[in-house]
């Protein structure tokens, strides 16, 4: 059996609200998966289904080939790590990670061993007798993943785990439960709202919007082709520059409305739509001199990191440009943009879908 969890025709109700509409989704053994989308898409709704934490109105639920739509959370096999840690403060670490085994009746002297072989793998030997409020919140989180870790789940099921960490220490904690992931040879669910920690981590990613499945795929496949506007906006960092746009008379140029028209050949022809919009993402624009410039636009705001340069245009809609040289240029100077066609992204304004 190939696949851990299978979700098909999934459906949740609050009231009147609908919460998850008809999710379809088969999770392999071993694969890491991301759902991730804005705050209220229901991606903690889908994974607290999973857990048996919400129970869901209709569909079917199937964990390691067995249904489990109405089997209480403690019987599913799964184990939880949420952003908030949830230690138990009176407890040292040893204890907080042997606490599931001790509940199941594993002997004291077998307990400690576990303890002591998962805190070797997730580097808290040192550790073991300190309390959770002695501990950095980096350390915090290890302690709540190798409490899942030592139960030896079906699955690992992650609720923004790294939320409350600040952003180096959450690129670390990334790279972290990703190779603790591989080494495990884990199945893992992880639900976040930032899509640069679910490309970096994933082996497939599932883009949620208003309780729907909007996409789902390897992380380059929607980066590349992106099934619509919304997926398109929300994959990739900085995000997409969408114009708006109507096809120009020969049916092979796109007349692109920037405050004033720009026509550019596409040497392709043009889906025959009223109204486009066009998409282009930052890295895929580059300066160029004037006579081979696709593009002329006034420079609005540049900024500067040292290895990167982010450029806005002065136009509506801005433009934004990440080139990877520094660049002189000043705020209303005029300048020339190329792109491969090939990277242009096509949408229809009215449906917002890939044409």
């Amino acid at each position: 059996m190939n696949h851990q969890i299978e979700l098909s025709g999934v459906n949740k109700y609050y009231g009147a609200y609908h919460a998850l509409r008809n999710i379809d989704l088969k999770i392999k053994k071993g694969s890491f998966v991301a759902l991730v989308g804005p705050s209220g898409c229901g991606k903690s709704t889908l994974l607290r289904s999973l857990a048996g934490l919400e129970s869901i109105s209709a569909g079917d639920l199937v964990i390691g080939g067995e249904r489990m739509n109405n089997v209480p959370p403690r019987k599913r096999d799964l184990a939880m790590v949420f952003q908030s840690y949830a230690l138990y403060p009176h407890m040292t670490v040893e204890e907080n990670l042997t606490y599931s085994l001790r509940i199941r009746g594993v002997k004291k002297v077998e307990a400690k061993k576990a303890a002591e072989e998962v805190a070797a793998t997730t580097g808290l030997s040192n550790l073991l007798h300190r309390y959770p409020r002695e501990l950095s919140g980096g350390q915090r989180q290890r302690v709540a993943m190798s409490r899942a870790i030592i139960r030896n789940p079906k699955a690992f099921l992650f609720d923004e785990p790294l939320s409350n960490l600040d952003a180096a220490l959450r690129v670390h904690m990334r790279k972290e439960i990703r190779s603790l992931h591989d080494r495990l040879g884990a199945t893992s669910v992880y639900v976040t709202h930032d899509q640069i920690e679910a490309m970096t981590m994933a082996d497939h990613v599932v883009v949620m919007r208003q309780g729907v499945i909007e996409q789902q795929g390897a992380p380059l496949e929607l980066y590349d082709r992106p099934t619509n506007k919304f997926v398109a906006g929300f994959i990739g960092s900085p995000a997409m520059n969408f114009i708006p746009a109507t096809s120009d008379v020969d049916g092979q140029s796109l007349v692109l409305d920037l405050g004033s028209p720009q026509v550019v050949k596409l040497g392709r022809p043009v889906p025959e739509v009223d109204q486009l919009i066009v998409g282009l993402r930052p890295e895929h624009l580059r300066i160029v001199p004037d006579h081979e410039a696709m593009l002329r636009l006034p420079v609005g705001v540049v900024e500067s990191t040292g290895s990167t340069t982010y450029i806005s245009s002065a136009t509506s809609p801005e433009i934004n440009v990440v080139v990877g040289e520094r660049q002189n240029l000043t705020h209303g100077q005029m300048i020339g943009l190329s792109f491969d066609p090939k990277n242009l992204h096509l949408f229809d304004q009215e449906t917002e879908k890939r044409l």
